[in-house]
């Protein structure tokens, strides 16, 4: 999808230097991430809640029962403001003051509208199953219509979107350097374990080969 210049609201002014505005960029951030943090207020109340996610395109799917009092706010077309963060090292620098991580983090603002039309519906579905597991729509049931009518899926653009990065070593005073203390980056990986088969699945199925060798980013998926 084409790169978008960003707005005021998402322009990175503390430390410009690691913000990304292209897709690319973010993309990549999304795709490989697990968990949707989503902010929004109610009557001044402010929430933020983890939540399963899939991206088409230019645009994020985020669903929820139907009867969740903060899923139908959603619906109902509240602002909000979406982080994600995937953490790659732990930096330990010579200073309390200049400990940091090295991190990879999107925040996507705008407002999710709710989506009717059944094939988006469904294509939103599909995208988030295989958020978490890749071609995962295609090995199992698809949703029954009643489950259909307990779920809502809501849609947001990915319009107002920025990514901030940090990587390499501390940044430490340089007064600091002459201190004998160890300083530098504790590399942090995702590493996924073997599955463990469900109790009351049969012995005759057998693990999908990408269950057995699970790991993120997952592979390009359609529509991305």
């Amino acid at each position: 999808m084409p790169d978008r210049a960003p707005s005021d609201r998402t322009t990175v002014r503390r430390a410009p230097d690691r913000a990304a505005y292209d897709r690319e960029t973010i993309d990549a951030i999304l795709d490989e991430a697990l968990v949707a943090h989503v902010g929004f207020a109610i009557e001044g109340q402010p929430f933020v809640i983890p939540m399963v996610f899939g991206r088409r395109g230019d645009t994020l799917y985020l669903h929820g029962a139907s009867a969740s009092r903060l899923v139908r706010a959603l619906a109902r077309g509240l602002a909000v403001s979406v982080s994600f963060t995937l953490v790659d090292g732990l930096v330990l620098a010579r200073s309390a003051f200049h400990h940091s991580m090295n991190y990879r983090s999107v925040v996507v603002l705008g407002t999710a509208r709710l989506v009717d039309d059944a094939e988006e519906r469904l294509a939103a579905l599909r995208a988030i199953v295989d958020q978490i597991h890749p071609d995962r729509w295609e090995q199992v049931r698809r949703p029954s219509a009643k489950e259909l009518a307990q779920t809502f899926v809501l849609a947001l653009p990915l319009d107002e979107v920025s990514a901030k990065q940090r990587r390499g070593d501390p940044i430490d005073d340089e007064e600091d350097y002459e201190l004998d203390v160890w300083a530098g980056v504790i590399p942090v990986r995702r590493v996924f374990d073997p599955p463990a088969a469900d109790e009351r699945l049969p012995a005759t199925v057998e693990v999908p080969a990408l269950a057995e060798n699970y790991a993120r980013p997952i592979p390009t998926r359609e529509g991305s």
